[in-house]
């Protein structure tokens, strides 16, 4: 039934488990990959996080974002639920949300080692003001690396509406 062995599955512990345990402090930890079967191909992985919270680290007030995470993998691939896990682990964790989008990305780079990796956060306006932290990165001595830079050059070129969300 299933394309992949019971073999390549045995590190993935939060898929499928009943007793999920909900961090309630930042806890990269909680993260788990699993092989990426076609990691000749170049294609991209994106997830959206309509619901990710952290808190204001004078204030302590909650700031509430949609977090994109696009990525192109090389050999590992971050597996959903614990990516979910992750991002809820911010739920308490005090910090701006510049930090909190570079923090989730280089968390996934360590993780993964993908080819390419893209964190933009949407944060809901607090004080009449909205703030959209966009960072990014290639692998070095790679495609990717050019590709980066010029998402990074051209990155608000055609800017959003913004609606007050």
């Amino acid at each position: 039934m299933s394309g992949r062995e019971k073999e390549e599955m045995k590190d993935l512990t939060l898929l499928g488990n009943q007793g999920t345990k909900y961090a309630m402090d930042y806890a990269p930890e909680v993260l788990e990959t699993f092989v990426n079967k076609h990691p000749e191909n170049d294609y991209f992985v994106k997830f959206n996080c309509p619901e990710f919270t952290s808190l204001c680290p004078i204030t302590g007030q909650p700031d509430f974002a949609t977090i994109t995470i696009s990525y192109v993998p090389g050999e590992k691939m971050v597996e959903s639920k614990s990516l979910k896990l992750y991002l809820f682990s911010f739920r308490n964790h005090g910090d701006f949300h510049e930090d909190c989008v570079n923090i989730i990305m280089k968390d996934l780079i360590r993780l993964m080692d993908p080819k390419y990796i893209e964190v933009w956060g949407k944060f809901t306006p607090r004080g009449g003001i909205s703030i959209d932290p966009y960072c990014n990165y290639g692998k070095a001595g790679t495609k990717w690396e050019e590709v980066a830079f010029n998402r990074m050059a051209n990155h608000d070129l055609y800017p959003e509406k913004v609606d007050n969300r």
